[in-house]
């Protein structure tokens, strides 16, 4: 047996990946329609784009103009501080659903992939019961 089988077995055995299989999970999350959460992290996940390096250039820019290298310093890494930050925050408003979603697609798609039919095998198992154990009954 190859490294990869015993890989996909074992984590075919987990918990979250037996539900993923049980419950075939699928990406119907992406049909439905955005919330005002989701909506409002795509925005600051935009904004943060548009914040980040044109600041920092800007920054530098007056910096320079001004003769004065702490500005450019200072305010450039807040600034590329502060849109950081508005991405993470946009990340988890927008994504937290969708990365769920997907990473359950991902997990089920994968392992069937590898495993083949002995998937649907792990997850009718009961928690910490072999395949070995339900072949000797």
């Amino acid at each position: 047996m190859n490294m990869l089988k015993k890989i996909a077995r074992y984590y075919a055995r987990k918990e979250y990946c037996r539900k993923a299989i049980a419950e075939q999970a699928d990406l119907s999350a992406f049909k439905e329609k955005l919330s005002r959460p989701i909506i409002i992290g795509l925005f600051l996940i935009a904004l943060s784009y548009t914040m980040g390096l044109p600041t920092v250039i800007a920054f530098s820019a007056f910096a320079a103009s001004r003769n004065e290298p702490v500005i450019g310093i200072v305010g450039g890494a807040l600034m590329y501080g502060i849109s950081h930050l508005m991405f993470f925050v946009g990340v988890t408003m927008a994504g937290t659903k969708y990365v769920m979603a997907m990473n359950r697609w991902l997990a089920r798609v994968t392992l069937e992939k590898i495993l083949g039919s002995e998937a649907k095998t792990y997850c009718a198992l009961p928690q910490g019961e072999s395949v070995r154990e339900r072949l000797k009954n």
